[in-house]
């Protein structure tokens, strides 16, 4: 635990871990040319002999067949050992299906914000736009003159390049003295306040593109910086276009917490669906990882370039990279109260609890204020406390996902890449969607009923739980039966989940939920419902 912790005075505070008490074992897997497949298995094998807990994996790549998959042929290894594996859904959102690390026996996390911002105001023509940053130095407090990147181009770049900032493009005689308007694009978000510096201009608002939206990053910019909205972006190009001498001012950032709405999606998060097998629903949750307060190095600048010869004990940082580590603190303290729990009921005790409102009491929504689905948040944004107690989980062994991969279509001998050992696949296979997971993803919804399996283990007091359903739409949702009694601890319960519609012609995602409640406990369960054309 470390008071007063904060880059440049933002963020400050007491910093700590998510599981204080944890002991932390590290092991390096990746290097300057990357992180190879052998390296990362042999970082599991030996994490699994040292008889850790909880593995975090914040590296992923390109979603593939999981027997190509190293990492979850290794992680496979470690549930079997009753360790959680807890990965990163990637930062390739907002495109659909570019989630990865997609193998139903680990933890996936996608990342959302905090109710903490680094307001910083761009000043121009009596408006006030809301922007965030972390620069370190600032502006007197006066107006400057601007310009718009795109407009200051050597005479051997393009506007294109120059209107996105790429080092070496702009031209000192017309960006000098100036605050520039760079567009989001292609090169680093900071990389840009470099390229505005060495032509000598004094400071950079930095707009986003289409693609990105509504999500604005607070940046360690090393110039006055502001980070503004696509929509803003659009109100200040249309005033620089207007305007033979335009001006402006760029505020000193601050500190604002209990910021609403939080959580959104971030736009970089990776989405569903899950592209190996769709039965299995990816991202399973989502966490802070956005603008997260981390420890640093002081070997390097807070901009990993050779330009940047400020040094910090601490960052501010962005990426399902911060956001699974948050997971697999509160695994370990579930871990902690619960020791004899299995990796799936932690996963789903994680999933079950989690949360789909905002602090505004509204559905969470997405980088652009839309409503967000499963596909981004999975079951939701975590919820600690109530995952401590979750009252019923969704419990699987090993046998349950073996059974799993031989409806995937992989023989005995394929099998033993992953168990260590052959073993002989049911007679019947099961259905892919009957995996006893914490959520219901049904593809190839068309007129003919589907009905799904799940079991409930009680790991609460006795209790009655009675079912509440939020049916897709254009589906119909019927739950058999509609109340669970758990007389005892362990006890297990079946139910079905029918779906049908009987409409024709409809493409593409419904998303519904089936909660659980005892009138103390809430157990949710997300349901992904995808149309196909027979």
């Amino acid at each position: 635990m470390v008071a007063n912790a904060s880059i440049f005075g933002y963020a400050e505070g007491i910093a700590k871990g998510g599981a204080p008490r944890a002991r932390v074992a590290a092991y390096k897997v990746c290097w300057d040319i990357g992180c190879a497949t052998a390296d990362i298995m042999k970082g599991f094998d030996t994490a699994i002999h040292d008889g850790v807990d909880v593995i975090s994996v914040s590296l992923g790549g390109t979603p593939g067949p999981y027997l190509q998959d190293g990492t979850s042929i290794s992680s496979f290894h470690a549930m079997s050992k009753g360790i959680i594996v807890v990965c990163s859904a990637g930062n390739d959102g907002p495109t659909a299906g570019s989630v990865t690390n997609v193998s139903p026996w680990v933890i996936t996390v996608a990342a959302s914000t905090l109710d903490r911002e680094f307001p910083s105001y761009i000043s121009f023509n009596n408006q006030h736009i809301k922007g965030q940053s972390l620069s370190s130095t600032v502006l007197p407090e006066k107006y400057y003159p601007m310009i718009n990147a795109a407009d200051a181009a050597l005479s051997n770049d393009t506007a294109v390049d120059a209107g996105i900032c790429l080092l070496g493009t702009l031209d000192p005689k017309k960006v000098q003295g100036k605050i520039v308007v760079c567009l989001r694009g292609s090169n680093a978000r900071v990389q840009k306040g470099e390229a505005v510096l060495q032509s000598g201009g004094i400071g950079m608002v930095l707009a986003n593109d289409e693609m990105s939206g509504d999500e604005i990053i607070a940046d360690p910019h090393i110039l006055p910086a502001t980070h503004i909205t696509y929509s803003d972006g659009l109100k200040l190009y249309s005033y620089l276009n207007s305007t033979k001498s335009p001006l402006g001012y760029i505020s000193i950032p601050k500190t604002k917490i209990n910021t609403k709405p939080s959580p959104t999606m971030a736009a970089f998060s990776s989405q569903g669906p899950n592209t190996v097998s769709f039965e299995v629903l990816k991202p399973d949750i989502t966490a802070p990882g956005v603008n997260v307060l981390a420890a640093y190095t002081k070997t390097i600048g807070p901009i990993p370039d050779k330009f940047d010869t400020r040094r910090v004990p601490y960052i501010i940082m962005s990426g399902t990279s911060m956001s699974c580590p948050h997971i697999s603190g509160i695994a370990a303290l579930i871990k902690a109260v619960h020791p004899s729990w299995s990796p799936s009921r932690i996963k789903s005790a994680i999933m079950t609890s989690a949360q789909i409102l905002d602090n505004t009491g509204s559905l969470i929504k997405d980088s652009v204020l839309n409503i967000s689905t499963p596909y981004n948040y999975g079951s939701g944004h975590v919820a600690p406390n109530r995952a401590m107690n979750p009252g019923l989980v969704y419990d699987l062994s090993i046998t349950d996902y073996l059974s799993y991969l031989c409806s995937f279509g992989y023989n005995s001998t394929y099998l033993k890449a992953f168990l260590g050992e052959t073993y002989s696949c049911p007679k019947v296979p099961m259905k892919m969607e009957d995996l006893n997971y914490p959520s219901i993803s049904v593809p190839h919804l068309v007129k003919s009923n589907i009905t799904v399996t799940r079991t409930l283990t009680n790991v609460g007091r006795p209790s009655t739980y009675k079912v509440a359903v939020m049916e897709p739409k254009d589906v119909s949702v019927t739950v058999k039966p509609t109340v669970l009694k758990f007389s005892k601890k362990g006890q297990k319960q079946k139910y079905t989940v029918t779906f049908e519609t009987t409409k024709k012609g409809l493409e593409g995602p419904r998303f519904g939920r089936i909660v659980w409640s005892d009138g103390k406990h809430i157990v949710g369960t997300p349901i992904a419902a995808e149309f196909l054309q027979p």
